[in-house]
């Protein structure tokens, strides 16, 4: 029997998020009804506090015990293994669809929904983590993992505007997930602006970083891939959302790499007072 969405419990919503978007055994506590998956997005920065969160304090923890660039390579492993590197496949797809289809939108979408990867998948993958890695191993522990904590949920976050701004791409019964997220009422769209900007605003207070870099950059490259994708398939897919999200992510990275001698000296006097 079908439920709908707005009689299920608040709670119902969330959990689904956080099955969905992790690997963790949420499920086994609880299993929302199946049109709560509908809704997973407009709680999508939620699961990146759970992501985000463990990533940080592996890196944090992990620093004191092993090498600093262990630390930060079993952080990025932890990640993965709690979203069963479910943006990661997400950025491959979209990497050969858009790299091989052409301006063909079919072709394209056809790439994106196979399971093998290609030459644009793998390439993109090998830059995309070394980046990230690179990106983090520049920075003091500390800064890292305030980035992190920060980065994840304000992606997500940034991302789940897509659904807002096209239409699927897919007919439903076509989508991987076998689900179509629904548009956000504006209490959903506040709920998730909470979600996302509360850790963000808390690291920029933290480390006195540009807010407007920090904010407007992964914001302009969230744009630019939007431009992208509308004019290639005129739509977003599951695999769109996962790569848009792991780029504005480390956009988020790469800005606060730029600033990383300012943001140490201003955390250092802080911790001091």
């Amino acid at each position: 029997m079908q439920v709908n969405i707005d009689q299920t419990h608040w709670y119902d919503r969330i959990w689904a998020s956080f099955i969905f978007f992790t690997r963790l055994p949420f499920w086994r506590l609880h299993q929302p009804p199946q049109e709560c998956y509908k809704t997973v997005v407009e709680h999508w920065p939620l699961a990146g506090w759970i992501t985000g969160g463990l990533m940080a304090a592996t890196l944090w923890v992990g620093s004191m015990f092993l090498p600093y660039a262990v630390a930060v390579l079993l952080a990025i492993v932890v990640r993965l293994l709690i979203t069963g590197a479910l943006h990661e496949d997400g950025l491959a797809d979209f990497l050969d669809g858009f790299g091989g289809g052409g301006n063909n939108r079919e072709r394209i979408l056809a790439i994106m929904k196979d399971s093998h990867i290609g030459t644009y998948g793998v390439i993109g993958l090998i830059l995309y983590e070394l980046l990230l890695a690179a990106s983090l191993f520049s920075m003091t522990p500390t800064i890292a993992a305030l980035t992190i904590l920060a980065a994840d949920p304000f992606a997500k976050m940034v991302t789940s505007q897509l659904i807002m701004m096209m239409p699927y791409a897919r007919r439903e019964e076509e989508a991987k997930a076998k689900t179509i997220y629904r548009k956000m009422s504006w209490q959903a769209g506040i709920s998730l602006a909470i979600q996302g900007l509360l850790p963000m605003g808390l690291f920029i207070y933290m480390t006195n970083v540009s807010w407007e870099y920090v904010v407007f950059i992964p914001f302009l490259v969230m744009y630019f891939l939007y431009l992208l994708i509308w004019r290639k398939i005129h739509g977003y897919t599951g695999d769109c959302c996962g790569a848009v999200c792991l780029l504005v992510e480390l956009a988020v990275y790469l800005v606060v790499c730029a600033q990383h001698i300012s943001l140490t000296t201003h955390l250092s006097l802080l911790t001091s007072i």
